[in-house]
């Protein structure tokens, strides 16, 4: 058993993952410790659970990779007029949305993400968005009322700790978002979305490997802000762009609002 490792750059996000990778295979630069093969789950269920945490991985990757603290983040709600009913209907509506604003700016990056209120259980839109201003999504939205815009924040705080611009858990809640009734993708995205940056991965020569442990060195000028582990012999070693320190007066502005958005 052999471990490798490869880094993954996504805006102030750096990625390290380290790998097992089983003896007999031959190309083991070529191995992917995410295509694993469906006979070697106890059940379907399981599966399941297993794709789609690889699903929410490349959203948070994807999500990392093109937003930043000139992102704006917002939700659009129908009014009684335009209220549709199926999210057949919704999936129009968004597709032709997209369309007028990539029209007035085509170089805008967009995630769109629908659900249903949990008390109204109204269909509305969550949306990101970079390079494209707040005031033109407004007025080009006909069919309800933009509930917010907020630019995504400098200074993420977890338990505490000062992330910078670690997005994680605004991009899992817009992830989680999704029901199956929604059906399909879990969000649309336009096509000029940026993709991370991936290194080739390199053997690990150190004795002994990576673990929960013993992560990597972090690169320059990050710091390691999570570390997460699977039962198939996979470490994932998250980092983030060490953030510039706030003044006493922003910092008490940001864990006032701390909760708004992730």
């Amino acid at each position: 058993m052999r471990q490798m490792k490869r880094r993954i750059f996504m805006g102030a996000m750096c990625e390290q993952i380290a790998y097992s990778v089983p003896d007999g295979v031959r190309n083991i630069e070529k191995y992917d410790p995410e295509k694993i093969r469906k006979d070697r789950f106890e059940d379907e269920s399981i599966y399941s659970k297993f794709k789609e945490n690889i699903s929410r991985r490349n959203h948070l990757r994807m999500f990392h990779a093109n937003f930043s603290p000139t992102s704006i983040y917002g939700t659009l709600t129908f009014d009684d007029d335009y209220e549709v009913h199926t999210f057949c209907e919704a999936k129009q509506v968004a597709r032709n949305f997209l369309r007028v604003l990539k029209y007035g700016f085509p170089e805008a990056v967009i995630f769109l993400y629908m659900g249903r209120g949990k008390s109204t259980q109204r269909i509305h839109f969550h949306m990101v968005s970079e390079g494209i201003p707040a005031e033109f999504i407004s007025k080009k939205w006909k069919y309800g009322s933009v509930k917010r815009f907020d630019n995504l924040r400098e200074h993420c705080w977890y338990q505490g700790v000062d992330h910078g611009q670690d997005y994680t858990g605004l991009a899992n809640y817009l992830f989680d978002h999704w029901t199956e009734e929604v059906g399909g993708h879990r969000w649309i995205m336009t096509k000029n979305a940026k993709k991370p940056e991936r290194e080739e991965p390199t053997e690990v020569q150190i004795r002994g490997g990576y673990s929960e442990k013993r992560p990597p060195v972090a690169p320059r000028g990050y710091m390691l802000v999570d570390i997460k582990a699977t039962k198939y012999g996979c470490y994932h070693f998250i980092y983030v762009v060490i953030p510039p320190k706030q003044s006493r007066e922003k910092k008490s502005e940001q864990h006032r609002h701390s909760g708004r958005l992730d």
